[in-house]
């Protein structure tokens, strides 16, 4: 894991296209801006997570159907 230290204004670059600004501190929270092109996605860990499980769950075979 590469650790950075940013102050508000300040950014880091991702590849070619992905810019992570931030943009407030506050307290314990941090704002980040994220600068990506439209092909790329782009969520909170959590929903990434939340997205992953429900595909993996569409693609488990359903017992109630196996016709027995």
């Amino acid at each position: 894991m590469l650790v950075l230290t940013r102050k508000v204004s300040q950014s880091i670059v991702i590849g070619d296209g992905i810019e992570v600004v931030v943009l407030e501190v506050r307290g314990e929270q941090v704002r980040l801006g994220i600068k990506a092109p439209k092909n790329v996605t782009v969520h909170r860990k959590e929903i990434y997570e939340q997205i992953s499980q429900e595909g993996r769950d569409e693609s488990k075979p359903n017992d109630s159907n196996s016709g027995s």
